[in-house]
């Protein structure tokens, strides 16, 4: 019986909190002010980070509230502050070319999404690095990123150092 009512309690915290994931992340691409979409973008990512622990992963938890909810959002709102958006919000042409290639996007990933998960069925095949010796061990995850994965991890950091000069840059442009 006690493992019945932990089990209900699980679901409960997973449907309350993806409930709150999904509504949160529409009103991250809903909001006209920036900074609110940043904010609802953190509670997007703390979500994600539940519902990590949801599935005994504490250390991706950990590392999805530390690296997206801290860093990656702290870049974005440094990005935000750069930036002079005040123009292009009153751009009314801009805007409609954007919800216009924005949605037309949108429907195109959700097509992408249902077709990759209706075409492809899953094979329950388990990689060289099971999610069991992941979870066990966390100098594991370290020597696969740093040597195994060394290279698509450098490629990120390439990109986020590319993310913050071309935001100096665009902030610096001449009036």
């Amino acid at each position: 019986m006690v493992e019945n009512v932990g089990t209900l309690f699980q679901w409960l915290i997973f449907l309350g909190v993806a409930f709150v994931s999904i509504l949160a992340s529409l009103l991250v691409i809903t909001r006209k002010n920036p900074i609110h979409s940043a904010v609802f973008l953190v509670l997007t990512f703390l979500c994600v980070a539940v519902l990590y622990l949801l599935l005994y992963s504490q250390f991706i938890a950990i590392i999805q509230i530390i690296v997206y909810a801290g860093a990656i959002v702290t870049l974005i709102l440094f990005v935000i502050m750069l930036l002079d958006l005040e123009e292009e919000l009153r751009s009314g042409l801009k805007l409609l070319y954007s919800k216009v290639l924005g949605s037309a996007l949108a429907v195109l990933f959700l097509f992408a999404i249902i077709y990759s998960v209706a075409a492809m069925p899953l094979t329950g095949k388990l990689g060289p690095y099971p999610p069991g010796k992941l979870s066990q061990n966390v100098k594991t995850i370290g020597e696969v990123l740093f040597t195994r994965y060394l290279f698509p991890f450098e490629i990120v950091s390439v990109l986020l150092v590319a993310a913050i000069v071309g935001a100096v840059v665009l902030s610096k442009r001449k009036k």
